[in-house]
């Protein structure tokens, strides 16, 4: 499940694909909804090209490289670069997870229909973990509006549909990126991680 340490390549990519997830959320490319104020962005998209690339341990170093630049060269996003990663954590963690299980290399995600169950299950994990931290802690902190009056504006349907739309743009993104890109030519040659 885990190498001894990175190679220079490996490090220098996890590097820029960090930079690169950060300069998304800086830039803030994406769509903001007028109405509920949530972003569907491609921020996570690096990370899971991590993950298709190098594997678990590579998705969450540039995952969290990625949220720390991002708290410190726009300090004002720290609650979002926090919620993007709890938010992503389930969708890489399970898509990681799902190939070591099953013993299977990186490039086991080439075949699209091998995403589906993984990334279902990771859907509903990050549902469960954003309705409530939204309603009770994200929301209120940055609106200041209590548990209560956040219920009521933005219905947790809402939330759920944003965070699916975000899972499936985000591994979808990344699969395009890696598979029909061949950014794969540049992934850990090793049978699994």
């Amino acid at each position: 499940m885990r190498k001894n340490k990175l190679t220079t390549r490996e490090l220098a990519l996890a590097a820029g694909l960090a930079a690169l997830s950060a300069l998304v959320q800086i830039v803030h490319i994406g769509y903001l909804s007028p109405q509920w104020g949530m972003w569907i962005d491609v921020v996570a998209v690096t990370w899971i090209i991590a993950l298709f690339l190098f594997g678990l341990r590579m998705a969450l170093i540039v995952s969290l490289i990625g949220a720390v630049i991002i708290t410190l060269v726009a300090p004002e996003t720290w609650l979002g670069a926090a919620m993007k990663w709890i938010a992503s954590f389930p969708i890489w963690l399970l898509l990681g997870l799902w190939i070591y299980k099953k013993e299977q290399p990186l490039m086991y995600y080439k075949k699209i229909s091998h995403l589906w169950i993984p990334v279902a299950i990771g859907i509903v994990v990050r549902c469960i973990l954003v309705i409530p931290l939204n309603y009770y802690y994200a929301i209120p902190i940055w609106t200041k509006m209590t548990p209560e009056q956040a219920i009521h504006a933005i219905p947790w349907y809402i939330i759920a549909l944003f965070n699916i739309v975000q899972s499936l743009i985000d591994v979808v993104l990344a699969w395009i990126l890696v598979y029909r890109f061949r950014l794969s030519r540049y992934a850990s040659h090793t049978s699994h991680e």
